[in-house]
């Protein structure tokens, strides 16, 4: 497939950069340290890689896996910038993500029709039907916005049916005991 060596390796570190970036698109400050040990298993109808552009596309049933992060989509297209950080756009009705957050038993989960990654801001953005659940809390919206770094999340409504308002359901944080007497 690939007659000339140079070719051949600047294909797999593209796919490699790429992959590994997408590997952390969702929440990459709170996914589970041990995901980045991890392999990463990536399925797609197809492969377009432009390495002059600095862009990625994976279309078709996209499916990344790595570790306990688990990304869906139509389409997928990574964008390295000059500075080396990525930006990332995934497509479908819906785009979803999984990931295990670090150090406890708890997932964060997302779904919209847009997701963007900017690796240099390590924010996540979802468009147009867009929810976000971490543990048991949920927030729903048209636009939702979460920066990994910071733990800043944003919420906006004005889409259609549904989520013409936010919505936010927090479950109540179990009290700590007092400590016994001695």
């Amino acid at each position: 497939m690939f007659q000339n060596l140079k070719l051949r390796r600047t294909f797999l570190t593209t796919i490699v950069v790429t992959v590994a970036m997408l590997g952390f698109l969702p929440f990459a400050a709170n996914a589970e340290k041990a995901d980045r040990e991890k392999p990463i298993n990536l399925e797609a109808d197809k492969v377009t890689l432009d390495d002059n552009q600095k862009l990625s596309v994976f279309e078709g049933n996209v499916i990344l896996t790595q570790g306990t992060t688990k990304i869906t989509a139509a389409k997928i297209t990574v964008r390295q910038e000059k500075d080396g950080s990525q930006k990332a756009t995934g497509l479908g009705k819906p785009a979803t993500f999984r990931t295990k957050r670090d150090g406890v038993d708890e997932f964060v989960d997302g779904s919209a029709e847009k997701i963007e990654y900017d690796s240099k801001t390590d924010k996540v953005e979802l468009f147009t039907n867009a929810w976000l659940r971490r543990d048991k809390d949920e927030v729903r919206g048209n636009y939702v916005s979460y920066e990994g770094s910071t733990e800043f999340y944003q919420a906006l409504g004005g889409g259609t049916d549904i989520n013409k308002r936010v919505s936010v359901v927090m479950q109540p944080k179990p009290k700590v005991a007092p400590p016994a007497p001695k």
